[in-house]
């Protein structure tokens, strides 16, 4: 069952490392206070659960759509809170097909840790750094291939327009690999890196995303579609590239679309389309989609608006969460999910692509792309290992 209780102390409980999107002040100066956990399969609705669970401690989640009180004003002594969504429990929340079962069945889809200030408890020491052990992908390239083209069949039958595909890959480890994570959490261009964790698992998160902003009533959502390397040549193939664009703006309408369902009648706009941004060593495609949001809109109907994210579903979203559902070998997990900060002002959600899982023995690591009727099975395989490879290698320390 869901636990409502504050955190007992448990191996890997993380206290001194900040959450994705937490302000810079928190950093030292909170401490754990309470924490919600809940699996796939346990009755409640995990959204509604998060609302809830929120609004009992101070958090003005039930209305986003009015301004909310400056920080440190939130009752209950309470100074903001963490939220880790999976994959899957975003799509059980619409009615969507949830999938395999995660290969990190010990993070929990749904985490909420609620954090006052005060002095927090001592940080453990490192221990022994990590060894990580040889990658094993969860389908082989040729596997990976063959699901590109499935979805390209199922584009031609008119069934889809577009479908995100993602890999997995892990690797068994020795060692402590909160450092390892660190790394992940500290690439360049991560705007929602952090890493949170419990009893047996943590998470860290390098993503670019946002997935959903809110703000004096003003929601806004950065979805990304379009990768080329991060070289002159490569900007310029992005922005010369039709398929690239094409692929983007099919996301930024179906944004747009999710947008309006919570939306203040005729508020929606595109403020920036295509842009190109960087993170690691990739140029992305970034659009910025806004709406005020209309009153009386909760966290639970925003994120159920929202989630799964259109970038890592695709087109129209039930069918290709359909198609996701028959291909990918293995589930998502806490990938392709939401992660971020509420605090009593604002909440800040990153999706969760560039993200890493960490179980009792082993690594895991998910990558993909979305793919079109004009992608290229071996294209789309090389874009999803590119996109893991700085996972990989701040792992490894390299």
């Amino acid at each position: 069952m869901s636990t409502f209780e504050p955190l007992v102390v448990a191996p890997w409980r993380i206290l001194s490392d900040s959450p994705p999107a937490a302000p810079p002040s928190c950093a030292g100066r909170v401490s754990e206070v309470a924490r919600l956990e809940w699996w796939l399969g346990e009755p409640e609705d995990p959204l509604a659960l998060a609302e809830d669970f929120l609004a009992s401690r101070g958090f003005p989640v039930k209305d986003l759509s009015t301004p909310r009180p400056a920080p440190g004003s939130s009752s209950h002594g309470r100074y903001g809170a963490s939220l880790l969504l999976s994959a899957a429990a975003g799509a059980a929340a619409v009615g969507g097909a949830v999938g395999a079962p995660s290969p990190a069945p010990a993070v929990p889809d749904l985490t909420i840790i609620v954090y006052a200030h005060g002095a927090p408890d001592p940080p453990q020491p490192d221990g022994p750094p990590i060894r990580l052990g040889g990658w094993e992908p969860s389908w082989p390239s040729s596997a990976h291939a063959a699901a590109v083209s499935s979805v390209r069949a199922a584009i031609a039958a008119g069934e889809v327009y577009q479908v995100n595909l993602v890999g997995h890959a892990s690797a068994g480890y020795r060692g402590d690999p909160m450092p390892a994570l660190r790394r992940v959490a500290a690439l360049a261009g991560a705007r929602y890196g952090g890493v949170v964790g419990g009893a047996g698992w943590a998470v860290a998160c390098a993503s670019p995303e946002t997935l959903l902003s809110v703000e004096g009533g003003r929601a806004v959502t950065r979805p990304i579609k379009g990768t080329r390397p991060a070289t002159a040549v490569g900007r310029a193939e992005l922005l010369a590239s039709a398929k690239e664009r094409a692929e983007h703006v099919m996301i930024v309408d179906l944004e747009r679309n999710d947008l309006a369902r919570v939306a203040a009648t005729g508020t929606v706009r595109v403020d920036e389309l295509y842009g190109v941004r960087r993170w690691c060593d990739l140029w992305q495609a970034e659009s910025v989609v806004s709406a005020r949001l209309r009153e009386g809109v909760g966290l639970a109907e925003v994120l159920r608006a929202l989630c799964p994210g259109g970038s890592v579903t695709g087109a129209p979203k039930l069918a290709a969460l359909d198609v996701v559902a028959a291909l990918e070998p293995v589930g998502r997990g806490p990938s392709m999910g939401v992660a971020g900060w509420l605090g009593p002002d604002r909440l800040d959600l990153g999706l969760t692509i560039r993200t890493v899982a960490v179980d009792a023995d082993r690594v895991h690591v998910w990558a993909g792309g979305g793919i079109t009727w004009s992608s290229e099975p071996a294209a789309e395989v090389a874009e999803a290992a590119a996109k893991a490879a700085p996972l990989r290698a701040a792992l490894a320390g390299l």
